[in-house]
């Protein structure tokens, strides 16, 4: 993604969470998986020749990029102005001011001094972002962590990326600090209600993303070889039923999580 937003070129537990941990068997695999519930789409997705990985999963990554970057709606972009009206870089400045707030034990009440006043950007933000969930996934679907997990690995491979010189579906940047970017804003629309349970949901899998990549360490051109199932079931049962809290304090540790490199 270019860096027009909250993305991963300017960056990227509730009931889900039990979901996700129930079909870890059916993201990693096992014939003995109960199938996941159809995703809320009625027609099937078009063929796209050469891509590599889970279809669905390279269409949701796909569409979130367009929706956030590529091709924003005219709200978006506006968003995004008053965003660069009030910020130098506003990616980079809310990420620090989530982090620096942490560290001087002013959070969250000092965090939500700089973000209250952003709040209606946060929610056409929020809503920007939803809609490539809820455009392919139900709200607790599990393959909702196959997207995830694919996507810290590097698996996904999608031809209709080559123009933007990213033909991998993974957080780009070395390291990939979009993930710490994604989480702060996440932080920010929790603390002020904005689809506060989506978002309690989504953190876990962005950790769990951010804690593959960091092992997997793909590349964004060429699609890299999956992780061993192992790896990928230990990592999943560690990452998703972490607290806010949790992933908060693993959050502040920077580039990779405490004891991985």
């Amino acid at each position: 993604m270019p860096s027009s937003g909250v993305d991963r070129r300017g960056l990227l537990r509730g009931s889900l969470v039990m979901a996700a941990l129930a079909g870890t068997t059916a993201v990693l695999g096992s014939e003995s998986a109960v199938a996941a519930p159809a995703p809320p789409r009625t027609e099937p997705l078009p063929e796209v020749p050469g891509m590599l990985g889970d279809r669905l999963a390279n269409e949701f990554w796909y569409r979130f990029d367009q929706y956030t970057a590529f091709a924003p709606s005219a709200e978006l972009a506006a968003a995004y102005e008053v965003l660069r009206s009030l910020f130098d870089r506003f990616e980079r400045d809310i990420y620090f001011a989530w982090r620096d707030t942490n560290a001087a034990g002013t959070y969250p009440a000092a965090f939500l001094d700089v973000v209250t006043p952003i709040r209606p950007q946060l929610e056409v933000m929020s809503r920007a972002q939803l809609i490539a969930f809820d455009e392919l996934y139900h709200r607790h679907d599990p393959r909702l962590v196959t997207a995830f997990v694919d996507f810290g690995q590097g698996v996904l491979f999608d031809p209709r990326l080559a123009e933007h010189e990213q033909e991998v579906h993974t957080m780009n940047g070395k390291p990939p600090v979009g993930y710490h970017t994604w989480h702060a804003f996440i932080r920010a629309m929790m603390l002020l209600g904005i689809d506060r349970g989506r978002w309690r949901r989504i953190a876990s899998l962005n950790g769990l993303a951010w804690a593959i990549q960091t092992v997997a360490k793909p590349s964004t051109r060429v699609v890299s070889p999956p992780l061993p199932r192992e790896t990928v079931r230990q990592l999943t049962r560690l990452w998703l039923p972490k607290s806010f809290d949790q992933l908060d304090e693993d959050f502040l540790s920077f580039p990779y999580p405490v004891g991985m490199s």
